[in-house]
């Protein structure tokens, strides 16, 4: 039997990230994807996404199918399960005997035909989805959950578990050559239907394909999260001044800097993996200039900057709906971690900004350490420094997803 090309395709990724440290967000966008059409790419990415955000619930009922723990089914198995469970209890419009099938299918040409018989069998008996109160209370793993609770009590934290779970919002980010008005016309009319939001320069997508449109490809459009907009202005950017982007790619935040000022020139883009930086050279027509390091190590750089971005690496958990690999693959002592790097990042940023400058931190994080915590750490060593201003964005509070950012005033 014929496997459907979008089910092969999200076999293979989901794979690939239950065996490896593999990224969705990188692996949605690799060479599984690359010769699907629109439509099964589409339905790849769901199956993707919505597996991975109902993974503890998914494992729940396929425990309760089988009559025993998953930890020792193949990888490949434990995949193909998880595959066609989620297709079959989440997605109305797919037949059940053709998620079941192709589920058996795809084990049989994976070479693990011995367990055929078990992916059938299980699926078959599969129960009925739990109810909602469940299905919330198995969105995140449990240390995160209580960690919310915690931080943002109850009633908040339940909104969180529920907006990491649901597809989030597409926002589009609007060039500031035409009036918005304008744009939003040019969008209409090429079938892209879209909603004010609380940016001027930002809509939401209610329907339409925006990267078919002349808007995406004359660069008109880009999509970019509501939260993640805000970030950028911070800065207090003009055309005079001069910025350091320390932790810039894939990005989307130096982009909009660069329309901000109005041109790319000036701006100094680093991260850690050059061939992640090749991907501004695509999104400005002037160059950046491009510089791999690792911000937490003493900078190369003699002059000081009028502005300095850190748009820091962090446990993303502002960011489970989009990407939904995150929850399961942190662990609570991941975050000592990664505050000891975000701070040596954040004191070597504020070493490079000049006097009189503004430097922002900012995360997709909403674990307090990695926020508040890490500016005050920093700050303690800078007497006369001060924070400005603040972002806080929760999911299930805030439109987009969850950020934090302050804006620096160097002394």
């Amino acid at each position: 039997m014929p496997i459907s090309p979008a089910r092969r395709a999200a076999f293979g990724v989901l794979l690939r990230i239950n065996q490896t440290d593999a990224f969705v967000d990188e692996m949605l966008h690799g060479r599984l994807f690359e010769s699907l059409s629109p439509r099964d790419s589409g339905l790849a990415m769901e199956i993707v996404l919505g597996t991975l955000r109902q993974q503890q619930v998914l494992d729940t009922l396929l425990e309760q199918a089988l009559g025993r723990p998953l930890s020792k089914l193949d990888a490949e198995v434990l995949t193909a399960l998880r595959l066609g469970a989620y297709q079959m209890r989440y997605l109305d419009r797919i037949p059940e005997r053709a998620a079941v099938s192709e589920s058996v299918e795809l084990i049989k040409q994976g070479r693990k035909r011995s367990a055929a018989g078990l992916v059938n069998a299980a699926l078959r008996k599969l129960p009925q989805r739990p109810a909602a109160d469940v299905e919330l209370r198995l969105a995140a793993p449990n240390w995160l959950a209580l960690r919310w609770e915690r931080h943002y009590g109850a009633e908040q934290a339940g909104k969180i578990a529920a907006a990491s779970i649901e597809r989030p919002a597409t926002y589009l980010r609007l060039s500031p050559t035409l009036e918005p008005e304008a744009l939003t016309q040019r969008l209409e009319a090429e079938g892209v239907v879209t909603e004010p939001t609380e940016l001027l320069s930002a809509r939401k997508v209610l329907s339409g394909a925006v990267e078919q449109t002349a808007c995406w490809k004359d660069g008109l459009v880009r999509i970019q999260d509501l939260g993640a907009q805000m970030i950028a202005p911070l800065l207090e950017l003009t055309a005079e001044h001069t910025l350091l982007d320390l932790c810039a790619a894939p990005g989307g935040k130096s982009a909009q800097a660069a329309a901000i000022r109005g041109t790319a020139k000036g701006i100094v883009a680093c991260d850690r993996h050059l061939h992640r930086l090749r991907i501004l050279r695509h999104l400005s027509t002037e160059q950046f200039e491009l510089v791999a390091l690792d911000a937490a190590q003493s900078l190369p750089f003699q002059r000081k900057f009028d502005r300095v971005l850190v748009d820091a690496p962090c446990s993303g958990t502002g960011t489970l709906a989009r990407n939904p690999d995150l929850k399961w693959r942190l662990r609570e002592e991941d975050l000592p971690l990664l505050v000891k790097r975000q701070e040596k990042i954040l004191a070597n940023a504020l070493a490079s900004l000049a006097p009189n400058g503004i430097a922002v931190y900012a995360t997709c994080s909403l674990e307090p350490e990695e926020n508040m915590s890490v500016v005050e750490a920093v700050l303690a060593a800078k007497p006369g420094w001060r924070v400005s201003k603040r972002l806080d964005r929760l999911p299930g509070r805030d439109a987009g997803d969850g950020f934090f950012a302050v804006q620096i005033i160097a002394a």
